[in-house]
């Protein structure tokens, strides 16, 4: 049984591993802290989600490349729509300038000042320019979608590090009571030995169970603060806090299902980073198309109209035109080609990595419902040892009174008793943890 309590303070003492790191906030107070009650906060894990959320600058990113996703879109729509512009010319030129070389053309050479607008469409070009519009608006779908994975990565971290703040809590509780019980106890046979009515060993095992139950408050007290100090740095604080977290409604302890398969089939449905890479893929492909549309012809109409009240006596004092361009690609060095093959590789690529996340999903989703299950059936199995535990030490009390029984034999109900109450402590909060890594899994966290 010593190894066992060895065992369980050990557990005890890496329950409050850091399960995720956010931004610090500068100096002591993270924005929109729970209120205090003196130096103590009070706080519901509802309160530490929402301080979470407020804090890391991750969410924000996440938030920002949503909105510059969809201002994307707007870029690549813009080519749907009529492009238009005012023009204003000044031009001083010598008659003879008409017949000039090169690229200033005689047309341009009349003495003129004018001014007017240009007004150009895109007619159609097959397709391409919608492809494109699709293609950003599936993209921007993505970049929600992987918003929305951050910050349940983000809530994940709190609630995990929240319930090893109550598992923590829970065990020094232990430790505390037990450590009473162990100096009651020593005081007890104290009194007794100096009746002569028991005998210094006595005194000496039960001196040496309330050393140990002194280093198990220790190891306790330890692993509470360490769990403060991973809830806090998640919350934004720089310091630990002294929080005292409150368990608003108890998480309810159900039972698994029997079968994994519509845990994986709702995964595959919910989880964000698996949405996010099917829009990746629907946007590739049709960025995919409008690359091969690049050898369809685009037609445009273009319309101008203006005046020019200062000009040359051989032109008039307006204009205006009217026409459509056809624009039929020949060749351009497989340019073209080279950017369709490019985009149906990176439209493959993106479906191998959709079936590997799909692959890993499943495989997550499976091995988190293997570990609920177990966390599960050890409840029961923890609660009955503590029962079991919790009768042998009343009948080992009861003997050693009576005098049937030795203070080795009591000493050994007491570590069996203590352990068994760490264990069933442990068994009930890592059955939470165990769900809401579950949850996770499938894409169903707060």
């Amino acid at each position: 049984m010593r190894q066992g309590l060895l065992v369980a303070v050990i557990a005890l003492g890496t329950v409050a591993v850091p399960l995720g790191i956010a931004q610090q906030a500068p100096g002591g107070m993270a924005p929109g802290a729970p209120q205090t009650a003196g130096n103590t906060k009070t706080l519901t894990i509802q309160e530490a989600e929402a301080l979470a959320i407020r804090n890391n600058p991750q969410i924000t990113v996440g938030k920002l490349r949503a909105l510059e996703a969809h201002e994307f879109v707007r870029e690549a729509r813009s080519a749907l729509l009529p492009q238009a512009s005012l023009n204003l010319t000044g031009v001083g030129a010598d008659a003879g300038s008409r017949i000039s070389a090169g690229y200033l053309t005689n047309g341009r050479m009349f003495p003129r000042v004018a001014g007017g607008a240009s007004v150009s469409q895109l007619i159609t070009d097959f397709g391409r320019t919608t492809n494109l519009v699709s293609s950003s608006e599936f993209q921007a779908k993505a970049e929600e979608e992987n918003a929305a994975a951050t910050r349940q990565d983000i809530i994940l971290a709190v609630d995990q590090a929240f319930y090893n703040v109550l598992e923590t809590k829970a065990l020094l509780k232990v430790a505390q009571n037990t450590v009473k019980a162990r100096q009651d106890l020593v005081d007890q046979i104290q009194a007794l030995t100096d009746a002569k009515l028991r005998s210094e060993i006595d005194l000496s095992f039960s001196k040496v169970d309330l050393a140990r139950a002194k280093l198990l408050m220790l190891d306790s007290e330890n692993s509470y603060d360490a769990s403060l100090s991973t809830l806090s740095a998640i919350l934004g604080y720089p310091d630990k806090q002294d929080f005292k977290v409150v368990e608003d409604v108890p998480q309810s302890v159900n039972p698994p299902t029997v079968d994994p398969a519509p845990l994986i089939q709702q995964a595959m449905q919910q989880r964000p980073e698996i949405l996010s890479l099917r829009n990746e893929v629907t946007a590739a492909e049709k960025f995919g198309r409008a690359e091969h549309d690049l050898w369809w012809p685009t037609v445009s109409g273009i319309g101008v109209v203006g005046g020019a009240p200062v000009r040359d006596p051989n032109i008039t004092s307006w204009y205006g035109a009217a026409g459509v361009n056809i624009n039929i690609p020949v060749f351009n060095g497989f340019l073209f080609n080279a950017r369709a093959k490019s985009a149906d590789l990176e439209t493959e690529l993106k479906r191998k990595r959709l079936q590997d996340l799909q692959d890993n999903v499943a495989r997550d989703v499976r091995n988190s419902w293997l570990d609920t299950s177990r966390a599960f059936e050890r409840l029961s199995v923890t609660k009955q040892l503590r029962e079991q535990a919790d009768l042998s030490l009343q009948l080992a009390d009861a003997r050693y009174k009576l005098g049937l029984g030795t203070i080795v034999e009591f000493s050994q109900a007491e570590l069996q008793q203590t352990d068994a109450e760490l264990q069933d402590t442990d068994a009930h909060y890592q059955y939470i943890l165990t769900q809401l890594v579950l949850a996770y899994e499938m894409g169903q966290t707060r």
